[in-house]
């Protein structure tokens, strides 16, 4: 009975040790509010409490894919490779707001309607924090 109870343990443990599977709404309440059109670029590169923010809802949302803190495992795209600038901050909420379908099969789910733009860019600050050259 022992060796069961630690299985079960070990197997709960690997299967939440990189959070949530359901999307997690963040609040952002606390962050400078950027209204209802999506900007191009992050406002919140450099801003510590949104990488604060951000280092939260990634963890809450992206590290079980995307690893965690900003290193993957694998299974998805090594952020922290993503790059700096216009050209990576467009990347970036077009993959978070939309998505990544290919072949009909779902790589990343879309997640607009889950987090708003503040949280978005709250999360590309975090990344940007521990970005690293590949």
């Amino acid at each position: 009975m022992k060796k069961i109870s630690l299985a079960l343990l070990a197997t709960s443990i690997l299967a939440f040790g990189h959070g949530s599977v359901t999307p997690q709404a963040v609040d952002t309440k606390e962050l400078r509010q950027l209204g209802e059109k999506w900007l191009d670029k992050n406002p919140y590169e450099g801003d510590q409490k949104a990488i604060a923010l951000g280092k939260y809802a990634y963890s809450e949302n992206c590290a079980r894919c995307h690893g965690l803190d900003g290193v993957s495992g694998g299974i998805a795209p090594d952020l922290r490779a993503l790059e700096d600038g216009l050209e990576g901050d467009q990347w970036f909420l077009e993959r978070a707001r939309g998505g990544a379908v290919r072949n009909g099969n779902v790589y990343m789910p879309p997640f607009e309607g889950i987090l708003n733009q503040e949280a978005m860019w709250a999360i590309r600050a975090y990344i940007l924090s521990v970005h690293q050259e590949q």
